[in-house]
């Protein structure tokens, strides 16, 4: 069989396996409202580890580490991976604060709803939402695009085929299906992500050669102190670690895990885990440079640094690992956006009931999928899309989460530091080519754009809090009163 025909077969198969794999396990016991969204104080400490490294590596890591290798150098690799992390860690002492206070919630915006109001909700929703679909348009735009390279495949057949499996299961049976999956997924990523440097490293004589070459001709990318690396290490600093605050999906598993301590656990040894990888597969752009088969800003320096040096299994290997990585990360982002949509309905909607809003969480999940097919099947970059995102999420980060520990900072103080937060950041964000749109010093400067964005925003609160504080304006807010408002949703 040539390449092409085995990838498709490849794509067929791994994703027909745990479409039925995900609908079996549901098939297992009865699913309801809960079960869908959070499938609470389910997940012990081995399935907390693996679904949260298998949401977070999508297919994203074998292209955006790689292409920020071939111009960044080693100093943004280590601030991709140390960004990528962060939030994992920050859920281990966040996570476990909004759990103690909300012990029935199941999303970010419920909490944005009582602990602010409509405003301040509506915008972490509209947050939420945005970044989640632009993230899961990305990992279908993304493995597409490496199936079209290895085998020829058509992007909107390659979309068709992993999406519609993927949605298959996730709109049948939820974040348990999506738990189950993500157990053996991870289970098999690490071994085939081993199997693909070890065959890469016997190739290219463990990288020796190439790496020669990168120190006579790209030395900046091996130096700690280069320049444009250390600005792109700070930017992905801030802007991965602020979007993946409003990641639903593991705000989810923030109620999935068994107890406060499983927790703290899974996200940490997430977290742990998630630098290595990255810095691992990110290296291997570096020695495409070296190869002279990627130049900079080359998003599939991995694939053509494996078509240049990998036999066939091998590649196949890579579509295989590609495969798993998208699936668990799109089931999660499926059911986040889903979860995000459909949670707040027990409040705004009491007399649905559970079955009612199930219905609806799995159509939810079932119509997201088709305008990422289409938006896949176009092969666009969302790169812009995301920096929007970005910049959005560093205005709000800091705000929203505030109030999780200041029981004075109201939605007013909330929602004008956000919306200052995003017109200063704008005031340096790039235009879509990425240049200056105005004459402003630093404008189009993505670092100065999420930097302001994140201080102005942090600064407004903080001194709102402060002046409220000391002229006793408003009331303290009852946080036990989160404890009362939010419930289990029922039959």
């Amino acid at each position: 069989m040539s390449i092409g025909t085995l990838t498709i077969l490849i794509t067929v198969l791994v994703t027909a396996a745990f479409a039925g794999l995900g609908i079996a396990y549901s098939t297992r016991s009865r699913i309801d409202a809960e079960g869908f969204l959070v499938s609470r104080n389910w997940a012990g400490g081995w399935i907390a580890t693996a679904t949260l490294v298998a949401s977070v590596m999508g297919a994203w890591i074998l292209f955006s580490p790689g292409e920020t290798a071939t111009w960044a150098g080693i100093v943004g690799l280590i601030g991709y991976a140390v960004g990528q992390a962060a939030p994992l860690l920050a859920f281990v002492v966040i996570g476990s604060r909004m759990r103690r206070l909300m012990p029935s919630g199941h999303s970010l915006t419920e909490f944005a709803w009582h602990r602010y109001g409509p405003f301040a909700y509506s915008l972490t929703v509209a947050i939420v939402v945005f970044y989640m679909f632009v993230f899961l348009a990305a990992e279908l735009t993304g493995i597409a695009l490496a199936i079209n390279l290895i085998g020829g495949t058509s992007l909107i057949v390659s979309a068709i085929i992993v999406g519609g499996l993927t949605v298959l299961y996730t709109a049948y049976g939820g974040i348990r299906a999506s738990l189950f999956t993500d157990a053996i997924q991870f289970t098999l990523i690490i071994p085939l992500l081993a199997i693909v440097l070890l065959a890469l490293g016997f190739s290219l004589d463990w990288f020796g050669p190439a790496l020669d070459v990168v120190r006579e001709e790209s030395g900046h990318l091996l130096s700690l102190s280069h320049g444009p690396g250390i600005e792109l290490a700070f930017t992905l600093l801030i802007a991965v670690w602020a979007a993946n605050m409003f990641h639903q999906g593991f705000w989810q598993r923030v109620y999935t895990v068994k107890d406060e301590r499983t927790l703290r656990r899974g996200f940490l040894i997430a977290g742990l885990i998630v630098i290595p990888l990255i810095l691992l597969i990110g290296y291997m752009g570096i020695v495409a440079i070296g190869e002279g088969v990627a130049t900079p800003f080359d998003s599939v320096a991995l694939f053509r640094l494996a078509q240049d040096a990998l036999p066939d299994w091998a590649l196949l290997t890579i579509v295989a690992l590609a495969l798993l990585l998208v699936m668990s990360s799109m089931d999660t982002l499926l059911n986040g956006i889903s979860s995000a949509l459909s949670a707040d309905l027990a409040h705004f909607k009491p007399e649905w009931g559970g079955r009612t809003i199930l219905r609806f969480s799995r159509a939810t999940t079932a119509l997201l999928i088709a305008p990422a097919i289409a938006i896949a099947s176009q092969g666009y970059s969302v790169l812009y899309l995301f920096f929007i995102a970005d910049l959005v999420c560093a205005a709000a980060v800091f705000p929203i989460f505030y109030g999780l520990y200041s029981k004075r900072v109201g939605q007013s103080a909330v929602v004008i530091a956000i919306v200052v937060g995003i017109i200063v950041g704008a005031l340096f964000f790039p235009k879509s080519n990425f240049a200056a749109w105005n004459s402003i010093p630093w404008s189009g400067k993505t670092l100065v754009s999420f930097g302001t964005a994140l201080g102005a925003s942090t600064v407004l609160v903080v001194l709102a809090d402060v002046v409220q504080r000391f002229f006793k304006i408003g009331t303290d807010y009852r946080f036990e009163t989160l404890t009362d408002a939010v419930k289990p949703i029922r039959d």
